[in-house]
């Protein structure tokens, strides 16, 4: 699992590739520290290249999602393949989220 953050034009954008499983979701609590401490800029997930999302994964966009909202400002998940949109349909999530695609 690989976590790429950047600011971009008041903007936060991290891109999220790979597995995001139980042991990803520990590693990555630390890498989306940079989102987090940001969380009052619009923040966008692009999941083009992510593959899998746990229970674990789900945990953590919904972590960004609460620092974000308490900070007055919205997540967008962009770019999730079918077997995750039906993961983030089963659980609710996708309501939870801007989902938009590419």
């Amino acid at each position: 699992m690989i976590f790429e953050i950047k600011e971009q034009n008041e903007k936060v954008v991290a891109t999220v590739s790979g597995r995001l499983d139980t042991p990803a979701s520990v590693k990555a609590q630390k890498e989306i520290e940079p989102i987090l401490q940001n969380a009052d800029k619009p923040i966008t997930l692009d999941c083009s290249d992510l593959e899998y999302i746990s229970s674990s994964g789900l945990r953590m966009f919904l972590t960004i999602r609460k620092e974000a909202a308490a900070k007055g400002s919205k997540v967008t998940i962009k770019n999730i393949n079918d077997d995750i949109k039906k993961v983030f349909m089963m659980t609710g999530f996708y309501n939870l989220f801007q989902i938009v695609n590419d």
